[in-house]
This record gives C-alpha cells, structure tokens and sequence, in this order.
C-alpha cells in the first residue's frame, strides 16, 4: 500500500506551464511558468512524498463539430500540449517521481476565472488561466 503523499503538484502542461502545490490542507504554491523551471520547481518536493497530477492531452477526447480556422488551431495547440505530457512522462522516470497520474484535461466546465477561484479556494495571491488549472487539479487532493 502507497504512503499517502505529503506533497500534491498539480501541472498543467503547456507552453505556459500552470503550477501548484497542495499540502497540509491548503494550496501552498499557484503560479505559471517554463516547462523547465516547473521540473527544476517539482524537485524541491522529494520524490517519496510527492504525487504528481499531470494534465496530459494524449487523453483527451477531442474536437467536437465542424473544423474551422479556430479549432484547427486548437488542434494544433493540442499536439504540442501533448508531447509536453510526454516529455514530462519521460521527466518523472527519469528523475525518480513514481507517483504521477495523467489526467485529461478538465475542459471549459472546470475553468475557474479570478474572482471565483479566490472565493473557492481561498488563495489570494495573483493567477493567470494556467496556474488556476493546475491549482484545480490538486485542490481538496486531502
């Protein structure tokens, strides 16, 4: 049976890479930043004590309706959002972090914009879209 983690990281993968850390009951870190800085980030949190919850768009069911101008794009985008789920597949083994669940993206239904995330979670530090996603991905992880 599996130690139950002192550390919960979420990640929401991405050309900006939302970052954040449940622990000790509260979100203890939300912000954004490189796909690197956020693996130089993860490993302050040994790796024994940690569970990585990783956005990964490999699981995502994709695109519904016609394809447009838009959702090309966003099809594009989803491409490189999922060779970041890879790259960050390749990172856990390789830096030790066994503990790690790929989840599908949360879609619109879970997006959470400024004034409702601060009510909810109660953090009250500054946020962009990224790090309130990967902070939704870890929130109340008891």
């Amino acid at each position: 049976m599996k130690r139950k983690p002192k550390y919960k990281i979420g990640i929401d993968t991405g050309t900006n890479t939302g970052f954040a850390v449940w622990s000790e009951g509260a979100l203890q870190r939300v912000e954004c930043m490189t796909i690197t800085q956020a693996m130089e980030a993860v490993k302050a949190y040994p790796a024994g004590e940690t569970r990585l919850f990783i956005e990964d768009a490999r699981l995502w069911v994709g695109f519904k309706g016609k394809v447009t101008k838009q959702s090309e794009a966003r099809r594009q985008g989803a491409g490189s959002v999922k060779r970041d789920a890879a790259i960050w597949q390749d990172w856990c083994k390789e830096n030790g972090y066994e503990d790690v669940l790929f989840i599908k993206p949360m879609g619109n239904g879970a997006k959470k914009n400024a004034v409702d995330f601060k009510r909810i979670t109660g953090w009250q530090g500054r946020t962009n879209e990224h790090s309130r996603d990967a902070a939704v991905i870890v929130y109340g992880r008891g």
